[in-house]
């Protein structure tokens, strides 16, 4: 059995129009999530605009989720461009009963493999849970290389799995073939909702996607439907979830497309985010109700 596998959602971080957080709003989406059945909860991500939140927010947000959590592993990110900031918060992340960690590269800094793989392993020996290595190459400036993974499953055990939100599906191939040559219990999971069909077929374990803030019944359907052997039903949905998935080239963010979703059909998340994010446009907005109208998308 892999570690990690499934729906887990990258959560947005509901905030207060004085940009507080909104800790009712982090209440009913545990809540809300937990109830939809999804397998987990990445608390700190990046649609969760982390890198706008501070360290005792962060462990407020876990502290609140993993009291509401009923059913999910509860998954917070620890990015830092600082090693040893990651391997801090990991630590505090085991303190408060975190299921495991989710952490990124440093961004900002180019760094080459043999310091990718430094990082990542000063992390591994120091923090004492499972951890997800999460690429993302188009916000951090560093891709993770395939053999970075391979190694690291190979070194420590408790590095688990990878999240990869990367618009490749052969990188995704070599890395399913290569790591799980290594480690078969290794968790390969896509970080796009439109790679989710794509990644299962290739052998990966599901994804980290962040419309399943707003419609995890589609991607429970995609992720069930393959599972049991149902394949018209599993593309089925996913063709809706790819034609949702829609809603990221009109907003101008993650969190603004969900957000802006989310406030669409009703649910009690503000549309507020930290500057320099803004909320969208009112032609957006409309654009983005047309998607989910066209969908079919509810809350229900």
């Amino acid at each position: 059995m892999n570690a990690f596998s499934g729906v887990i959602v990258p959560m947005i971080t509901p905030f207060n129009e004085d940009f507080s957080l909104d800790i009712e709003g982090i209440r009913w989406l545990v809540s809300f999530l937990s109830e939809k059945g999804v397998h987990g909860l990445f608390v700190n991500s990046t649609t969760g605009e982390f890198v706008h939140l501070k360290r005792d927010e962060m462990i407020n947000l876990v502290k609140a989720t993993l009291d509401l959590a009923s059913g999910p592993d509860v998954l917070p990110g620890i990015t830092s461009n600082y090693t040893e900031e990651a391997i801090s918060l990991g630590r505090e992340m085991k303190d408060l009963g975190a299921d495991g960690v989710i952490v990124a590269p440093p961004y900002f800094f180019k760094l080459k493999e043999d310091r990718l793989h430094y990082h990542f392993s000063r992390i591994a020996n120091e923090v004492d849970l499972p951890i997800i290595i999460y690429n993302i190459p188009s916000l951090t400036g560093n891709d993770i290389p395939v053999s970075v993974y391979v190694k690291l499953a190979q070194e420590f055990s408790n590095v688990v799995g990878a999240k990869i939100s990367k618009d490749s599906v052969s990188y995704i191939r070599a890395l399913i073939s290569r790591v799980k040559a290594v480690r078969k219990d290794f968790s390969v999971l896509t970080g796009m909702d439109d790679h989710l069909l794509n990644v299962l077929a290739l052998g990966g374990d599901g994804g980290i996607m962040a419309l399943a803030n707003v419609a995890p019944q589609l991607h429970l359907s995609v992720y069930n439907s393959w599972n049991s052997g149902k394949l018209d039903d599993a593309v089925k949905s996913f063709r809706r979830l790819a034609n949702l998935a829609r809603i990221y080239d009109l907003a101008s963010s993650f969190p603004t497309a969900i957000k802006t979703a989310l406030s669409i059909l009703g649910s009690p998340i503000k549309e507020v985010y930290r500057p320099p994010l803004t909320m969208e446009p009112a032609e957006v907005r409309a654009k983005i109700r047309d998607v989910l109208e066209e969908v079919n998308i509810s809350l229900e």
